[in-house]
């Protein structure tokens, strides 16, 4: 066999393997798999406990927000903004990874985010929900937060449509939908993967129900991966999306050092690399904790590396422009700002976020920085410090001194300020440790479809499980069902497979000798499978168009008729229907409803939820979701015979076949 050439002519650098420790199909399901259903260990109670009081602690003191009034804060005239939005935005940028892992890199096609994308989704997740709470906070009178909802509320007043912040509630409350249907939606074969494996009572009927009746079939995975894809781009139209609006909450006013226009990449390039950051802060210890070092390996934490010095690179070209732009543009007042971040009371931490978020990073030139677990860790933890101090600085260095010398004030927080930040990081943490325990922190479906043994098209993949498991004297034939009956009118002849080749090859032959209702059954998309059961494109994008065009028609006419026809009202002289200012609610609008119309077509077009179906009375078919391959020939078939096709399975190279009753 000819050795692989690079471009120079030479031998071909060998990539190391991104899954380690030389899993096959079923060791990788037992792993993953085993965090979940093993005993609680002991180090997972001893963080819980410590995640938990620091969730009380927040929870009273935002009793105590609410109950007595945001005046317990530190803020004041003219320092406005605080704690709160600088916690808001941090929480925010922090769920960027997720969407940038699971989304953007999938789009890439970049095979080694299969062993994180589970993480840092639930990792997003969990940070919108922080975000979400201090925003809410803020508000004063939580309890009215609906008033932010686009509805008629009890005076018949809308919001204001015009207004950044409302364009700020359409945006987060968008990525959190989106987020969290694009989490779920991955999740559904894991879950049928632990429903499978549970020996019965309540966890099998909870994951049974999450589940939704999935049951792998091809005709399934036609459709799931279409909806992945449009999922996929319409999150990736949200990393850049969401995190631009919130900046627009500072750009679109008139203050010194929040006026610019160079606050919509800047956000999203910080967003993105705090993000990272807390992937390498919440990763590298638990891989050890929870025995996935082979899953997670040098390879997978050395490219979080690059990209967290890549996207530090890009920060801290913002840095520079923005201090070129308060210099060039000759305002006073803006370059004041500038000057008392870098010489004034808060200096410190300006240059705290400058060393943090500038120069740390640039360790990862080393390669032992990005090869050593507890180097790369501090570092993170370093990049985290600094992001926080970045969107402090930003919020608050630019109020506490506006334009008239006698209304300075400085901020001090409180103790009610800094246990509400502690009481953030107790939800955080306490929500994700709940998620290591229940449900599978990596996505077993896509991890399965990377190894070598997965890609039927390969020569060279091996499927060591069953070569030396099972023979050819070992495959029988059942015409009973398991009750050891005959059956008279079976539903369909039931077959398993080695592999993802030979079952690929056996549906192949059974199609070519002319059969029609045929359906496989596999833990993974096996690649070809579509064609080889002639499957038409998927209807899933028309679906999905479908669902935008609703939301942008819906998003729009709402915004005109309140503006234009409803409630009239004169905002900063802005005309009053204005068209480029319902934008942004409007994009947002349009990518819920497309994600909407994804999911709910492959639902429709899978025949979802069915929490029965007759291939689930097979007696190995649990295996669908783990280990195992399966081909199924339906009795209405006109050329099912019950001696001849379970002929033609036995000769496909089937190792068992059963006939299955409806």
């Amino acid at each position: 066999m000819n050795e692989p050439r690079n471009g120079s002519g030479g031998p071909a650098p060998i990539e190391p393997p991104l899954i380690e420790g030389g899993h096959d199909f079923a060791s990788l399901t037992d792993l993953v798999s085993g965090i979940v259903e093993r005993p609680t260990p002991r180090w997972w109670w001893i963080l819980f406990s410590i995640c938990s009081v620091f969730l009380v602690i927040g929870g009273l003191m935002s009793i105590y927000v609410v109950s007595t009034g945001i005046g317990v804060w530190g803020m004041n005239s003219p320092v406005g903004w605080a704690f709160d939005i600088t916690n808001f935005v941090f929480w925010v940028g922090i769920g960027h990874a997720g969407t940038l892992i699971s989304a953007i890199l999938f789009l890439f096609r970049q095979k080694w985010r299969s062993s994180l994308n589970r993480f840092a989704e639930a990792m997003t997740l969990f940070a919108v929900t922080c975000a979400g709470l201090f925003v809410t906070i803020h508000l004063g009178r939580a309890w009215l937060f609906w008033y932010l909802i686009p509805a008629p509320n009890s005076i018949s007043i809308y919001p204001n449509y015009r207004s950044a912040l409302s364009w700020d509630f359409a945006a987060v409350a968008t990525y959190a939908t989106v987020s969290t249907m694009f989490w779920f939606y991955g999740l559904i074969p894991d879950l049928a993967t632990l429903r499978d494996r549970s020996e019965g009572g309540i966890r099998r009927k909870i994951y049974g129900l999450l589940a939704l009746g999935w049951r792998g079939s091809g005709r399934h995975w036609h459709n799931y991966e279409s909806t992945y894809l449009m999922l996929a781009g319409l999150a990736t139209a949200l990393v850049v999306s969401v995190h631009t609006i919130v900046s627009f909450d500072f750009a679109t006013s008139v203050i010194p050092g929040w006026h610019s226009t160079i606050f919509p990449p800047y956000f999203v390039t910080g967003a993105i690399f705090s993000g990272l950051s807390m992937v390498i802060t919440l990763i590298v210890p638990l891989r050890g904790l929870c025995g996935l070092k082979d899953l997670v390996g040098p390879r997978h934490l050395e490219v979080l590396c690059k990209l967290i010095l890549a996207t530090g690179m890009l920060l801290s070209y913002g840095y520079m422009i923005e201090l070129f732009n308060a210099w060039y543009c000759g305002a006073a007042m803006e370059r004041f700002v500038f000057y008392n971040r870098m010489t004034g009371p808060y200096a410190w931490c300006y240059w705290t976020m400058i060393a943090c978020n500038v120069f740390i990073p640039h360790l990862f030139w080393f390669r032992w920085f990005r090869t050593t677990p507890w180097a790369m860790f501090l570092v993170a933890i370093c990049v985290n410090v600094g992001m926080w101090f970045e969107r402090f600085v930003i919020v608050v260095t630019s109020l506490h001194r506006d334009y008239l010398p006698s209304s300075w004030g400085m901020f001090y927080p409180t103790y009610v300020d800094m246990l509400l930040l502690l009481g953030g990081f107790g939800l955080f943490s306490t929500l994700f440790m709940l998620f290591i325990r229940f449900l599978p922190m990596v996505a077993l479906s896509e991890v399965k479809a990377i190894l070598p043994a997965a890609n039927p098209h390969d020569s060279s993949a091996a499927h060591p499980r069953y070569e030396t498991e099972e023979t050819e004297a070992s495959r029988e034939t059942i015409v009973p069902d398991s009750a050891g009956f005959v059956i008279n009118s079976p539903y369909c002849a039931l077959a398993r497979f080695d592999g993802p080749g030979e079952l690929l090859d056996a549906v192949k032959r059974v199609v070519a000798a002319g059969y029609r209702s045929v359906d496989s059954y596999s833990p993974f998309p096996i690649h070809g499978m579509e064609k080889a059961l002639e499957l038409k494109r998927s209807k899933v994008p028309m679906f999905t168009l479908a669902g935008g065009i609703f939301g942008f028609t819906f998003a729009h006419s709402l915004q005109w008729y309140q503006s234009a026809v409803a409630y009239r009202l004169d905002v900063g002289g802005k005309p009053i229907n204005s068209p480029e200012a319902f934008v942004p609610i409007t994009f947002e609008t349009m990518v819920l409803y497309a994600a909407f119309g994804a999911v709910a077509g492959m639902l429709l077009l899978n025949g979802l939820p069915r929490l029965y179906h007759p291939v689930f009375r097979g007696r190995s078919f649990t295996r669908a979701t783990g280990d195992g391959f399966f081909l199924t020939i339906e009795a209405r078939d006109p050329k099912f015979d019950r001696s001849a096709t379970t002929a033609l399975l036995a000769e496909a190279g089937a190792r068992e076949i059963e006939l299955l009753q409806s």
